[in-house]
């Protein structure tokens, strides 16, 4: 597949907190859109030709691209931005997908908070992003299910545990 990555750490304590994030990024990526390639091969156009972006940023910017994109003041955790009108799922992505764009403070603390390394969560958010700009979604809990065993089988392949089983656990109280 001919993909064209741009990663960008727009804010240097990225170097020390999760050395080699922009390798971490780039497998993550990779591995996702391979994924979606193999399960609906139209998704990804008949060459399989696209480029992203992946900017791993702070809090202060991801809070304001949040709050000027989505109204909420607030930092999160992934954001993801596609170009043009986002596709359906599995169905034909554009040559330019998007960006994906990763906090570091907030990966930090979810990643201490549900006792996960850094570059596993940082695999996980990439993921996730990068099926948002693929046109998956989570807000019907039929979308949520399906992107979730995405998520699951992709990170699976990158060896990074089931980042969903502690949760249910903790839901269902087991």
């Amino acid at each position: 597949m001919d993909l064209q990555i741009e990663i960008t750490a727009d804010n240097p304590a990225w170097a020390s907190a999760v050395p080699d994030a922009a390798a971490i990024a780039e497998r993550a990526a990779r591995a996702a859109l391979a994924e979606v390639r193999t399960r609906a091969p139209a998704a990804l156009g008949e060459a399989g030709a696209c480029e992203l972006g992946i900017t791993l940023t702070d809090d202060r910017h991801i809070a304001a691209l949040n709050r000027d994109w989505r109204g909420q003041d607030r930092p999160t955790n992934v954001l993801s931005f596609p170009i043009g009108e986002a596709c359906e799922a599995g169905g034909p992505a554009p040559r330019l997908l998007g960006d994906v764009v990763v906090a570091l403070e907030t990966l930090l603390a979810e990643a201490a908070a549900e006792a996960k390394t850094p570059p596993a969560h940082l695999s996980h958010l990439i993921v996730h992003g990068v099926l948002h700009l693929l046109g998956y979604d989570h807000e019907v809990t039929a979308e949520a299910e399906a992107m979730e065993a995405l998520e699951r089988d992709v990170l699976a392949r990158l060896g990074i545990a089931d980042p969903y089983r502690e949760q249910e656990a903790a839901e269902t109280g087991r």
